[in-house]
């Protein structure tokens, strides 16, 4: 065994002196470096990204109850180390001098905000400062709008109940406003230690008590697996992802874009680590051919062969390893400064996938070959008849695509997403093998009835090449394929993803709504939207029905299990009427109305609402509207972007259905920085209306997409130096091949600028086949993962198909002469002798 280690180790000195080992190394290196700096990076952003979002509820999760927070679940926190704070919301009218007004009140403990934190002010105008605590004992702070409704400023004493409390400041931004975006009333909020003294909670009073928790993703999980089970009637357990759905929606997909670039960088270390280690397998074959002459035993050929293995993928990974955590390192300083808090600290998992995704990736190159000399005698070694096995052909690069398939379901975290990837690599490869077969073909064909000419006969030698290298010839366009392919996959996604997030909350999105709009002050809205120069105020009518059958069966809410199912079965339903669909809505099944329609009984239903209910085309609902009963026939199902914040509803109806019912009216709309005034002075005059202010929930989700797009845009920019290798790894493969090509010209009699010519025209139609072949695929697979799997719209990009075919077939022919350029100037007698 030691004489084993001994030769591992000197034959791999000697495989790195001659050079045949550092365009591997290289190559494991990069792997290993991009595989552990996106999994360090990747990981410390999708927590971060969790916390962002946990600011939407004040911590990264929430216990809501109608009822006191049983002690089992604080008493569990405190086992587990969370760190807690109770809150209580209700409401209540809040009194200064003669004047009162509804307000929201919240009680915190001291502890809150948990994540986040809060911007006071001293006037209603202010930007404010940020501070980390909740109000002291015997101080209310209290948001703009209350401010300005009562008249109140900052040391004015308020009554709360049954106790005067002083105003403190103006609470500009609190962190937990936007988990509630349906919050009616103006907020004012209080310590929880002066809540007995008001006597505001009696028996009977509605109150949402709230538990928040924080602590690493871990305890975080853990408490919530443990927790949601055994939840009683009336509680319930909330993280970001299902109180806010556009902010699950966002870090889902920015989630899956991760889990995408590192599906792409195993790809593109595989396709490198491939290609780099032809070079490699060829003087190994060499070596051990004369290992087998001096008396070496098959066993021992293969004991140093595995050895060198462990080592080359040891030593590499350590490396990589190091240089991607230095890489993520800097990563996560560039991106800190998007971050409220830093990043969270890396864990050591990535360590150590770096270190088996090295391994396996040795092992799956190494391995082929090694089956293959098991049985192979030192002559057959030494006459290349390895390449002649049958295995050689068929199966040499079977290991490395089961452990590339593996990886990539690994990285993927999405099966779907993992199966249209794989299935694209291979229909690319097929596609290769076949567009190349047929180029050979037709240009050899060209070529005989073309005229004849010097530099045309140079141009047919290096096309011709590909004939005559053909196998060769493949590999490297497969791997510069792949490689184009899966960079330009993530350039499609990222920038359909981005612009999709862009779209979702663009500057002028609604951040108001109205409710309780009466038919009398319709004109009024409008007047004000045309003063205030707000576009697109459009108001929606709204009449309140419960569902209370289907198809003649009676409808309750005993008969489903599901709880959001029971909960909507429960409620009444807002419906609306529309002549014409909404812009954000997308109908999925059935029709829409015409104008001939007006007055019939149909209705259009949200897709997952009638997923939920059970609800499908043709299905006759009857509904309970002010004690009359109300059939209506779904006759289309649609999908609505709630993204979008505009009013939206479940169920519309054509016009002239409901005429005959009581309604009230809803508008949203984007009112202006500064229009604040105007929208109190609008309440003064109907003091009926409730307005829903969601600004602060919009500035939050739109920085928080704000800082996924930065994230995206620095993963992709290191993927980018990831394509790199597989460029030098393809360039490097058949270095040597074409080298002594080159030289045999020379030697009869070709000119420097006749190799030169040929060998650019070969790479030329190399590059121009796998760019046009890898712009198909990533444009097919862009389109399927769009659509299917991350629920965006698809953008085919012109301009980056062309621009990425032209400077494929102008580069890769570039990089190939710069790196033959050096030996077409060395004498053919000393090329001749050193091959």
């Amino acid at each position: 065994m030691n004489l084993s280690v001994g030769l591992a180790w000197t034959q791999t000195i000697s495989l790195w002196r001659s050079g045949a080992l550092r365009v591997l190394v290289f190559s494991l290196v990069l792997a290993v470096t991009t595989i552990s700096a996106i999994g360090f990076f990747t990981q410390r952003v999708e927590t971060a990204l969790n916390q962002q979002g946990g600011l939407l509820l004040g911590g990264d999760l929430a216990v809501i109850a109608d009822h006191a927070i049983p002690d089992a679940l604080l008493n569990r926190a405190a086992e587990q180390g969370l760190a807690t704070a109770k809150t209580y919301e209700f409401s209540s009218m809040v009194v200064f001098g003669e004047t009162s007004q509804l307000a929201e009140i919240k009680a915190v403990e001291q502890a809150f905000p948990l994540r986040g934190d809060l911007t006071l002010g001293k006037y209603s105008s202010d930007i404010g400062k940020v501070v980390k605590n909740a109000p002291k004992s015997g101080a209310v702070w209290v948001e703009p709008r209350l401010a300005n409704l009562l008249n109140i400023k900052v040391g004015d004493v308020v009554e709360v109940g049954e106790r005067k409390l002083h105003v403190g400041a103006i609470l500009v931004r609190e962190p937990s406003r936007g988990g509630d975006m349906f919050g009616f009333a103006p907020r004012l909020m209080m310590n929880a230690a002066d809540l007995p003294s008001t006597k505001l909670i009696q028996y009977g009073s509605r109150v949402k008590y709230q538990l928040l928790l924080a602590a690493s993703p871990q305890k975080i999980n853990q408490y919530y697996a443990q927790t949601k089970p055994i939840l009683n009637h009336g509680e319930k357990i909330q993280d970001v992802r299902n109180a806010r759905p556009e902010i699950k929606s966002a870090l889902d997909k920015a989630q899956q874009f991760l889990g995408l670039s590192a599906m792409v960088s195993v790809i593109l270390a595989m396709v490198a680590m491939l290609l780099s280690s032809l070079p490699y397998i060829k003087q190994s074959l060499d070596t051990f051919a004369l290992m087998r002459c001096f008396g070496a035993s098959k066993s021992t050929v293969l004991q140093v062969l595995a050895i060198q293995t462990i080592l080359i993928a040891f030593f590499s990974a350590l490396l990589g390893v190091l240089l991607g955590f230095i890489a993520q390192f800097g990563l996560a300083k560039l991106a800190g400064s998007l971050f409220l808090e830093t990043l969270p600290p890396a864990s050591s998992a990535p360590v150590f996938i770096g270190l088996a995704a090295s391994i396996a990736m040795m092992f799956a190159v190494v391995l082929p070959h090694a089956w293959q000399m098991r049985n192979l005698t030192a002559m057959s070694i030494l006459r290349r008849e390895t390449l002649a096995q049958p295995i050689s052909a068929q199966a040499k690069f079977l290991p490395a695509a089961l452990v590339m398939c593996a990886m990539i379901f690994w990285k993927a975290g999405d099966v779907k997403l993992a199966g249209s990837t794989i299935l694209a690599l291979v229909l690319l490869c097929v596609a290769i093998v076949g567009f190349s077969y047929v180029l050979v073909s037709l240009a050899n064909r060209l070529f005989m009835l073309s005229p004849k000419g010097q530099v045309l006969n140079d141009i047919k030698l290096g096309v011709l090449g590909l004939k005559r290298r053909f196998g060769l010839s493949t590999v490297q366009m497969i791997g510069f394929s792949m490689g184009l392919m899966v960079l330009m996959l993530l350039a499609l996604i990222r920038g359909d993803l981005i612009r999709n997030w862009q779209a979702s909350l663009p500057i002028d999105a609604p951040n108001r709504f109205i409710i309780n709009i009466q038919p009398s002050q319709i004109d009024g809205i409008k007047q004000f939207f045309e003063k205030q120069k707000i576009k697109g105020g459009s108001i929606f009518p709204m009449v309140r029905g419960r569902l209370i059958g289907k198809n003649g069966n009676d409808i309750s809410a005993t008969e489903w299990q599901d709880e959001r199912a029971k909960h909507l079965a429960e409620r009444e339903f807002n419906l609306s009427w529309a002549a014409q669909m909404q812009s954000d809505n997308q109908l999925l099944s059935g029709r829409w109305w015409t104008p001939k329609e007006y007055g019939k009984p149909y209705l259009s239903i949200e897709q997952d609402l009638a997923k939920t209910l059970g609800i499908r085309l043709g299905d006759k609902l009857l509904f309970d509207v002010a004690g009359d009963p109300l059939t209506l026939t779904v006759t289309s199902l649609r999908k609505v972007d709630w993204d979008t914040m505009r009013a939206n509803f479940f169920a519309v109806t054509p016009p002239g259905v409901l005429d005959n019912y009581s309604a009230n009216y809803i508008s949203s709309f984007h009112l202006p920085i500064g229009a604040d005034a105007a929208m109190n002075q609008l309440i003064r005059n109907y003091p009926n209306l409730t307005v829903i202010d969601v600004a602060a929930l919009m500035q939050q989700v739109r920085g928080i997409m704000q800082k996924m797009s930065s994230t995206i845009e620095y993963v992709f920019a290191f993927s980018l130096l990831a394509g790199l290798a597989v460029l030098y790894a393809a360039l490097i493969a058949t270095r040597e091949e074409r080298i002594a090509e080159a030289t045999i010209m020379r030697v009869f009699g070709a000119s420097r600028r006749q190799v030169s010519i040929a060998y650019v025209a070969e790479f030329a139609c190399i590059g121009l086949v796998s760019a046009l072949i890898a712009t198909i695929a990533a444009n097919l697979l862009a389109y399927y993962i769009s659509a299917q799997i991350l629920n965006i719209p698809f953008q085919f990009n012109a301009t980056l198909a062309f621009g990425i075919t032209l400077i494929a077939a102008f580069i890769i022919p570039l990089a190939a002469w710069l790196g033959l350029r050096g030996f077409l100037n060395v004498p053919a007698r000393q090329l001749l002798n050193s091959i």
